[in-house]
């Protein structure tokens, strides 16, 4: 279990999932048009509803500004299924996949960026590992503007495992490496694909980096050496999307 809080993240696991709210706290003063508004979404959706004081959803939240409303969620993996599962279905209405791979992400503000920009990108899942990586919380949630709980993101316990089992079944996977020749326009978009991207300063990691099919990198013109690595995840999942339009490429 854990809390989302606001009224952007709160709202989007209304529409997307209501199921996994198990009490939804709201503050008992607050009484205005927004909020009349999303308590009738919660009663339709048949969401328990519990009046709070701003005290006890500050305890909840700690830092954060939840705006008089946080909902206490379940999370489970079963949510999303399996990722097999998630393939099999884009193979059976022939859509080609378009994952992204984080190894070693750990700042939530760039998951929460990221899981945004896939949402925005069309992106079918976010992989990253288990552990020393940041997962979804309330502050991926605030981020992401809901995008957390609109992209399937699974935290898997051995990454290099994982790319070897995608390229079994098919999946190109492109690593994003700074010293590339190859500038990222110019690799083939349109296929089965999973963008690999590497961890705030590191980069890819060794074993993470033989395990990809190609790698390219994002020209730098000026004195900066390198992109944050969720502006740089936007622009080749961009490119993707840019390419796949172009070819109208289902998916």
């Amino acid at each position: 279990m854990r809390f989302l809080h606001g009224f952007h993240a709160v709202g989007a696991r209304l529409r997307s999932a209501p199921e996994s709210i198990q009490s939804l706290f709201v503050d008992r003063e607050r009484d205005d048009p927004r909020m009349r508004a999303f308590l009738q979404e919660a009663e339709r959706c048949a969401v328990r509803v519990l009046a709070a004081t701003q005290t006890r959803l500050d305890g909840m939240v700690r830092n954060g500004r939840h705006q008089g409303v946080v909902a206490e969620v379940d999370d489970s993996p079963a949510r999303w299924g399996s990722l097999e599962d998630l393939l099999d279905t884009l193979e059976q209405a022939h859509e080609l996949p378009l994952l992204v791979l984080l190894d070693g992400v750990q700042d939530p503000h760039n998951l929460g960026a990221i899981l945004r920009t896939a949402d925005g990108a069309g992106v079918h899942a976010v992989i990253a590992p288990r552990d020393r990586a940041a997962g979804v919380s309330a502050t991926v949630s605030r981020v992401s503007a809901g995008a957390a709980d609109s992209v399937p993101f699974f935290a898997v316990p051995n990454l290099a495992r994982e790319m070897r089992a995608l390229r079994d079944r098919g999946l190109w996977l492109v690593g994003l490496d700074d010293q590339a020749p190859a500038p990222y326009h110019a690799a083939s978009l349109i296929r089965p694909l999973a963008f690999v991207m590497g961890a705030e300063g590191a980069g890819l990691r060794r074993l993470t980096r033989e395990h990809c099919d190609e790698l390219v990198s994002i020209p730098m013109r000026g004195a900066v050496e390198s992109l944050n690595v969720s502006v740089a995840t936007a622009i080749c999942l961009y490119e993707a999307r840019r390419q796949r339009d172009v070819a109208g490429t289902p998916g």
